[in-house]
C-alpha cells in the first residue's frame, strides 16, 4: 500500500518560524495612553480615549460599514525613547484573523521599527497564535543599554481594545522625537489606503510615507465603502491642523457619474472649513485585468478624467492648492506583479506607491 502523503508543519520543523514565548514575567507595564508614550493616527483620541478613526458618536451620521471599519487601527502608531534591553507587547484585539489573501502580521499584529526619522529601521513583528484575540508578544530581547526611538504600527485591518507595552524593569521611557510640524497629513480613501494587503502594518504606504515625512499620518481608508458621502467630508473638515489632505476613493466608486457627484462636493465642504489646505486628488492605481478587459478600462478613463477635469476647473476658478496626480503611474513597470489579487498591493506595490508619491508630497507641504 503507497504511503500517504502526510501534510507538514514548518512551525514544528523550522525554530526560525516559532512563536517566542515571554521568558520571564519581570517586564513592567504601560499602558500607551499615558506619558511619556504618544499615541498617533487617531483624530480623537484625545477626547475618546479610544483606538478608533473616527468620533464614537459623531455630528453626522455615518454609513453603518464605515462606522465598523473605523474601528480597524489602520495608520495608528506608539511612538516612544526608550533605553530598555527588551521589549514585549500585550494586545486584546476585537475578533481574530479571518482574511484569506492578508497575513494575520498585516490584519491583526503589530510591526516594531527602530531609530530617528530618517533612519527607521524594520526589527521585528509580533507572532502570535492568529486563532487568538489576546497574545502577548517578545519584540526583541537582549539588546545593549541605550536609547532608542521607537515607532509601533497598529494592526491595519482589526480593532485594538487594549494594548500595554512592557520593559525590562531598569529600562526609562522618555518621550518620542517631535514632529517637525503639528500638523497632520490626512488620507482618505478605499481598502488599498486601509493597507490591503500588506504582509505587515509598516508597509501600508501611508505608514511607509510615516517614516520619510516627519509628520503625523492619519489613515482614513475604509475597505469598500470610501465613497466619496459628504457625511465623511464633513467629519474629515473637523480634524484640526491639516497639512495636507489626500483623496484616494476612486476605487470604490461603482461609476463616473458618481464620482461626478462626489468629489466636487467632498472638496467644496472641506474647503468651507479649510480653505487654503493643500488638496491631492489621486485616480486608482493599475489593475491586472485592465489588459484583458476593454470595458474596465474605458470606465477607468472615465473615472480619470472626471478628477482631472475637477481639480482643473478649481485651479481655473483660482484654488491654486489643488493638485492631481495619476495613480496608475505608481505601481511603475510590471504593475501587475504588484498585488495579492490584480487590485489590492504587495509590500512591494505599496513601496512603489510611497516611492511615487514622497516627492509630490514634499514638494506640496514645502510650497
Amino acid at each position: 500500500m503507497a504511503n500517504q502523503q502526510q501534510s507538514s508543519n514548518p512551525l514544528h520543523l523550522d525554530s526560525n518560524m516559532r512563536i517566542q514565548q515571554l521568558v520571564d514575567d519581570t517586564y513592567h507595564w504601560f499602558s500607551p495612553l499615558e506619558q511619556p508614550f504618544h499615541v498617533a493616527g487617531f483624530g480623537w483620541l484625545n477626547e475618546e480615549r479610544l483606538y478608533r478613526r473616527l468620533p464614537t458618536h459623531p455630528a453626522w451620521e455615518l454609513p453603518e460599514a464605515v462606522n465598523s471599519l473605523a474601528n480597524c487601527t489602520a495608520g495608528g502608531q506608539i511612538r516612544f525613547t526608550t533605553n530598555a534591553t527588551s521589549l514585549a507587547i500585550q494586545v486584546k484585539l476585537a475578533g481574530a484573523a479571518n482574511m484569506y489573501h492578508m497575513p494575520a502580521t498585516g490584519q491583526c499584529g503589530f510591526d516594531c521599527y527602530i531609530g530617528a526619522y530618517g533612519e527607521q529601521f524594520y526589527y521585528s513583528t509580533t507572532l502570535y497564535d492568529a486563532k487568538l484575540t489576546e497574545f502577548e508578544s517578545v519584540l526583541f530581547a537582549d539588546m545593549e543599554r541605550e536609547y532608542r526611538s521607537i515607532t509601533l504600527n497598529f494592526p491595519l485591518y482589526q480593532g485594538v481594545v487594549e494594548v500595554w507595552v512592557g520593559v525590562d524593569p531598569a529600562a526609562q521611557i522618555t518621550s518620542p522625537i517631535a514632529y517637525e510640524s503639528k500638523e497632520k497629513i490626512i488620507f482618505y480613501g478605499t481598502s488599498i489606503t486601509q493597507g490591503g494587503c500588506a504582509s505587515r502594518p509598516g508597509m501600508a504606504y501611508t505608514n511607509i510615507l510615516s517614516r520619510r515625512i516627519n509628520r503625523e499620518f492619519l489613515n482614513l481608508g475604509f475597505s469598500g465603502n470610501g465613497k466619496g458621502e459628504p457625511e465623511l467630508a464633513h467629519l474629515v473638515a473637523e480634524i484640526p491642523d491639516p497639512a495636507c489632505l489626500v483623496l484616494d476613493y476612486e476605487a470604490n466608486c461603482v461609476s463616473s457619474e458618481r464620482l461626478q457627484q462626489t468629489l466636487p462636493e467632498f472638496i467644496r465642504i472641506y474647503r468651507n472649513q479649510h480653505a487654503l489646505t493643500p488638496i491631492l486628488v489621486i485616480s486608482s492605481i493599475s489593475y491586472a485585468k485592465e489588459r484583458f478587459q476593454t470595458q474596465l478600462r474605458q470606465e477607468k478613463e472615465k473615472r480619470k478624467q472626471v478628477q482631472m477635469r475637477t481639480v482643473e476647473q478649481l485651479q481655473e476658478n483660482g484654488d491654486a492648492n489643488i493638485y492631481y496626480y495619476e495613480g496608475a503611474q505608481l505601481l511603475g513597470e510590471n504593475a501587475h506583479e504588484c498585488t495579492v489579487d490584480g487590485v489590492h498591493p504587495t509590500d512591494l506595490g505599496f513601496m512603489r506607491m510611497a516611492d511615487g508619491l514622497t516627492p509630490l508630497l514634499k514638494k506640496i507641504l514645502s510650497s
